[in-house]
């Protein structure tokens, strides 16, 4: 069973969760845009998507929060989040 990253953050404006899937470039990396909302979207909504997109969360896997400057070394910079949580195919195999 293969384990990957999922990470969701904004993107212009709207939250947005991708599975970063080793040996793919970037842009054929599964994702799902939730709208333009200042909300960040619940558990069950990421999970939903997660699902949409072929994936479960990895036995014992929970959310973790970053923060990090837009600008690194600038502490006045505007603070971007990121999320990360450890999934797998939904059948277990390669996606």
């Amino acid at each position: 069973m293969t384990i990957h990253s999922a990470q969701m953050s904004i993107r212009g404006g709207q939250w947005c969760l991708y599975v970063a899937l080793m040996n793919a470039p970037g842009s054929q990396w599964p994702d799902h845009y939730f709208g333009r909302s200042a909300q960040v979207p619940t558990v069950a909504e990421r999970s939903r998507a997660l699902a949409a997109l072929g994936f479960v969360f990895a036995d014992d896997a929970e959310w973790e929060w970053t923060e990090y400057s837009e600008t690194p070394g600038d502490d006045a910079s505007p603070v971007r989040l990121l999320a990360s949580v450890q999934v797998r195919s939904r059948d277990g195999g390669m996606p």
